[in-house]
């Protein structure tokens, strides 16, 4: 009996190891590694949801991984493979506000282009507006004031907006400028009317 259990573990070690992990797993990875084949070849599959994987520990998707390498070559592919471009990781950030945290500004005019919401936020309240003001970015800043970022958004932590943290900041330059011009958006009122 003892010669079955042995023939059978051996078949389930020469299994390929690639065969042993999810194809979600396995799209990450090849992301990861840069193996578009793989990646499309795994996107393609019949009935395959992979493209808006969320990587376990971090919760980001293969469309954050390649903004925050900077990746825009990549970024292109797998949005028109139809990556979400407003998914969020488990910090709340979406792949535009990793572009502008990096000042990656192709990333930036590459999720404009798709239509991602530049007011989403992240779970402290940021959008990419605010991050990009905090680091006095210029360039960054003027792409999402054009794709209709709000200015008014208040953080969670400080309640100060990216307009507010750009007036208070001595060294803002430009930012501040372009803040000071930006026109304010007109925020719908909620609650009870009388």
């Amino acid at each position: 009996m003892p010669r079955p259990i042995a023939l059978l573990l051996l078949l389930l070690l020469a299994a390929p190891a690639a065969a042993q992990f999810s194809d979600a797993f396995n799209f990450l990875k090849a992301v990861r590694d840069r193996d578009v084949l793989a990646a499309k070849g795994l996107i393609d599959k019949p009935g395959s949801v992979v493209i808006n994987t969320r990587d376990r520990d971090s919760g980001d998707t293969a469309l954050h991984i390649v903004t925050r390498r900077r990746d825009a070559p990549w970024m292109r592919f797998l949005i028109e493979s139809g990556a979400d471009v407003n998914a969020r990781d488990r910090e709340g950030n979406t792949p535009l506000i990793v572009a502008a945290q990096s000042g990656f500004t192709d990333g930036i005019r590459l999720l404009a282009a798709f239509k991602a919401n530049p007011n989403l936020t992240n779970a402290r309240g940021q959008t990419a507006l605010f991050r990009a003001v905090q680091l006095r970015d210029a360039a960054a800043v003027e792409l999402l004031l054009a794709m209709g970022a709000d200015p008014d958004i208040p953080e969670h932590q400080t309640g100060l907006s990216a307009r507010d943290i750009a007036a208070a900041d001595p060294r803002a330059g430009p930012v501040g400028k372009l803040l000071a011009e930006a026109p304010a958006k007109r925020r719908a009122v909620t609650g009870p009317t009388l």
